[in-house]
């Protein structure tokens, strides 16, 4: 099994969650989170004075899937949320030991 979290721009996660239920995907965990890479930030104008805005806002999508599935989803992440400019974000795939679902007790690919 595998964990992908995916880091997005925010008015793409419709269109994500959407292109992930189509191949599969029945669960997912969503985040409201702020960041930057080489993004940087930008400078924005409020009431005639310019600040800095450091982080930017963005979504994180979190899914855990049988390996073989991993490529699928990445595709599907990767077609919907590109929009070709910085700030597209990232996508980070790590390894899953073990899952258990609390209500049941079912474990690993019963418990996804």
């Amino acid at each position: 099994m595998k964990k992908i979290e995916a880091i997005i721009k925010p008015f793409k996660l419709d269109d994500v969650r959407e292109a992930l239920g189509e191949i599969g995907v029945t669960g997912m965990t969503v985040s409201e989170v702020k960041g930057f890479g080489r993004q940087k930030g930008h400078t924005e104008l409020y009431r005639g004075a310019e600040y800095m805005v450091d982080f930017l806002p963005k979504a994180k999508i979190e899914i855990v899937v049988a390996s073989e599935n991993v490529e699928r989803c990445v595709e599907a992440i990767i077609e919907t949320a590109q929009t070709g400019k910085i700030g597209d974000g990232k996508i980070f795939i790590t390894d899953v030991e073990r899952v258990i679902r609390i209500r049941t007790g079912e474990e690993d690919a019963e418990a996804i």
